[in-house]
């Protein structure tokens, strides 16, 4: 029978279409103008192709730094280790490299900010068990958190590429993951940057800077007119004035594709 179910599964892997790739001229020509080693990503959940720059480097694995709120918000929801996102947690009272960092807040507000003392006590809330079989079922990259639970989003084990990303993005934007549904819909909530006329901009900026050269993400997702379209950008960062290019870049790009 073993043998039957594999033969089975090998059949439907090869009958699966590869994803499509579409390369964007337009894109490539603003990270080149830019001057900055980079990807993006576009992933149409409707028809399941990808658009952008640098495939290869799409494809590849960094660090997710503090674009793993997204998952540590709904991990530590859906554990309760936080009643709901207006909980205020600790931030622990020590001196911050940011001084905004320094007071305690909801997960409303720390993930606005990024305040990564606040979503270091969330994941020591979790815990390494609860965390380790969260990561497990939600398909975050290589799903790697090592022994340290406050951290390994920062520094590693924890690598994920940016087209990984994007679908990660899409299944939560469509409540699609293994949480809760109302636990999904206070995530978006607390991820959605804009708003217009038949559409809304959701995201999340990450700064890697434990690998040297430092890496640079923004991702998130457009609902547009009921059709989702998923986003991830990274970008090499050498130094802190790069930081405003992610978002710059990452808005430009959306808007070539005709998302924005």
């Amino acid at each position: 029978m073993k043998y039957l179910l594999a033969a089975v599964m090998l059949l439907l892997a090869a009958q699966s279409p590869a994803q499509v790739w579409q390369e964007s001229a337009e894109v490539g020509k603003l990270f080149a103008d830019a001057g900055v080693p980079g990807t993006f990503v576009l992933y149409d959940a409707d028809t399941g192709r990808l658009t952008g720059h640098n495939r290869a480097r799409a494809e590849t694995r960094f660090i997710p730094a503090s674009t793993f709120k997204i998952a540590n918000s709904l991990i530590g929801l859906s554990v309760a280790a936080v009643s709901s996102a207006d909980e205020i947690l600790p931030y622990g009272g020590k001196p911050q490299p940011i001084k905004a960092w320094e007071q305690d807040m909801s997960l409303r507000m720390a993930i606005k900010i990024s305040n990564v003392p606040v979503y270091q006590e969330l994941a020591r809330r979790i815990g390494l068990g609860r965390m380790r079989d969260a990561m497990a079922k939600i398909g975050f990259g290589n799903g790697d958190i090592g022994d340290a639970v406050d951290n390994f989003w920062l520094v590693g084990p924890l690598k994920i590429s940016a087209v990984e990303q994007t679908a990660f993005l899409a299944r939560l934007a469509r409540s699609e993951l293994p949480f809760p549904k109302e636990v999904q819909a206070q995530v978006r909530e607390i991820v959605q940057l804009e708003q217009g006329d038949g559409w809304a901009l959701y995201g999340k900026t990450g700064w890697a800077s434990a690998q040297n050269p430092g890496i640079g993400w923004w991702v998130g997702w457009v609902l547009k007119q009921n059709h989702l379209y998923s986003f991830a950008l990274n970008i090499d960062m050498a130094k802190a004035s790069d930081a405003a290019k992610r978002i710059e870049l990452g808005k430009s790009s959306l808007k070539a594709l005709g998302v924005l």
